[in-house]
């Protein structure tokens, strides 16, 4: 098979690698997409070479327009990439070095290794601000149909069964309130991402007079008060990517949240339940069945999540067994993470479109709620007032539900003297328990369903979403 000599770290080798090897080992069909924060290194590395002398200002500023047109020519799609040179790294610097003499000086004292860890927190940091805008688009969907939403009850589940009644409004932002911690992961993660890797070398810094500081600052890698911030050891700077492993656990957490609002959203738009209708932009119909209307938009954001969780499996798996520092292996390393990137920007966008778009259909919420069983526990509660123990009260209400059921009648018109059979204590005005304005209002503690409560929640969300 033909052998190609490989210009960039060829110098000990008589001949390069087989085509089959390079097929096999390139990576710039998909790291290309780490060019413009490549290209952002570089500049701030040839800065700081500039700055302790290694190289002049000239060729500084030559290195600095030669990188501008790259990220030109990148931008506009007209760079021609070239699987012989492996990675985006090399593809960069050969294009450069061809135009500018001086470009052969810009690989002084920094290692590939050192400059993809670099190139990746930066990535990072950009797609941790991307999510976190998606997610902000995501939560004010949901707070905005919490507010429209606000006055219609509907049955709360628990193992799929009839619980007890909450507001739409009240379900909608425990979605919120999930999300609101995704938000959170996500800025941790660009925290963990803010330390700059430049100048760790291969495994053990360089000889070379640097200035890591300085390529921090040029790059943003600053604290709140703008002093740079450097990692602290050359062989885990390297090494280490428990950045990217935790940037795709928030993207796989995150999935998982809004797969659990796309069951909950497709049980309220089946015939079964009712409760609501999904837009028709984010349905489909069948091919076969000219009735069907399927929400697909939903079904797609379960399956996503199931595609997170494998990128966050993929870099567990990856770097379970790998000894320090760099070793190839971590290569492998940028498909899940860009993957995950896209994939849950991706879902958290058809989350917002399909959550905006929904209406519900009220009649068959208020249909759902009137099940006075929902209030069972309200009837308990109401014994417990009276000074009867909790747990009695719990088995006291059981044997009335038991007696309705064999009476065939709601929980609420089981007549007194078998109510009474139930427990003595069913007499008088138990009746009164069942009803939902009254329930509803006894809910006004902090977290609860209560009317006010929930209209405290959404102001307090839309005042952190304006």
């Amino acid at each position: 098979m033909a052998k190609q000599k490989q210009v960039t770290w060829g110098g000990r080798f008589s001949s390069g690698p087989s085509a089959l090897m390079q097929r096999f080992s390139e990576s710039v069909s998909f790291d290309q997409r780490l060019a413009p924060f490549d290209i952002a290194g570089s500049k701030a590395h040839a800065a700081m070479l500039a700055k302790v002398g290694i190289l002049t200002r000239r060729e500084r500023d030559a290195i600095h327009r030669g990188l501008d047109g790259l990220a030109r020519e990148v931008a506009a799609g007209k760079f021609r990439w070239r699987t012989d040179l492996e990675d985006v790294h090399m593809n960069l610097e050969q294009a450069l070095t061809a135009r500018v003499p001086a470009a052969a000086k810009l690989h002084t004292a920094r290692s590939r290794n050192d400059q993809v860890a670099t190139d990746v927190r930066l990535y990072i940091k950009a797609a941790c601000a991307e999510v976190d805008t998606a997610l902000a688009a995501a939560l004010r969907a949901l707070v905005r149909q919490a507010r429209k939403q606000a006055d219609v009850l509907i049955p709360g589940y628990t193992h799929l069964q009839r619980a007890q009644p909450v507001s739409v409004a009240h379900h909608l932002l425990a979605f919120a309130e999930m999300l609101g911690r995704d938000r959170a992961r996500f800025a941790a993660v660009a925290d963990a991402a803010n330390w700059c890797p430049l100048g760790s070398g291969a495994i053990a810094g360089t000889t070379l007079p640097i200035d890591r500081e300085f390529a921090a600052k040029q790059l943003g890698f600053v604290d709140a008060k703008g002093r740079p911030r450097v990692t602290r050891n050359s062989m885990d700077a390297v090494a280490d990517r428990d950045v990217a492993t935790e940037f795709t656990f928030a993207a796989a957490l995150c999935a998982t949240h809004l797969s659990r609002l796309a069951e909950d959203l497709i049980l309220w738009s089946t015939a079964e339940f009712g409760f609501a209708r999904m837009p028709d932009a984010f349905s489909t119909g069948s091919s076969l069945m000219p009735q069907k209307r399927n929400p697909d938009s939903l079904e797609l954001i379960r399956g996503k999540a199931a595609r997170a969780v494998g990128s966050l499996n993929h870099l567990l798996g990856l770097t379970k067994g790998l000894p320090l520092t760099y070793n190839r292996d971590l290569q492998d390393d940028k498909v899940p993470l860009f993957d995950a990137h896209d994939q849950i920007v991706l879902s958290l966008e058809v989350a917002t479109g399909t959550v905006a778009g929904m209406t519900f259909h009220r009649a068959r919420c208020a249909a759902a709620v009137a099940d006075p069983a929902l209030l069972a526990t309200d009837l308990a509660d109401w014994l417990v007032r009276k000074g009867m123990p909790f747990r009695h009260a719990h088995h006291a209400v059981g044997r009335l539900v038991a007696v309705a059921e064999q009476l065939g009648v709601p929980l609420n018109q089981v007549p007194d003297k078998s109510a009474a059979s139930a427990d003595p204590a069913f007499r008088g005005d138990w009746r009164k328990v069942f009803d939902l304005r009254r329930a509803m209002a006894a809910r006004e503690n902090t977290g609860m369903p209560g009317p006010r409560e929930v209209a405290r929640a959404i102001a307090r969300w839309e005042r952190e979403l304006a």
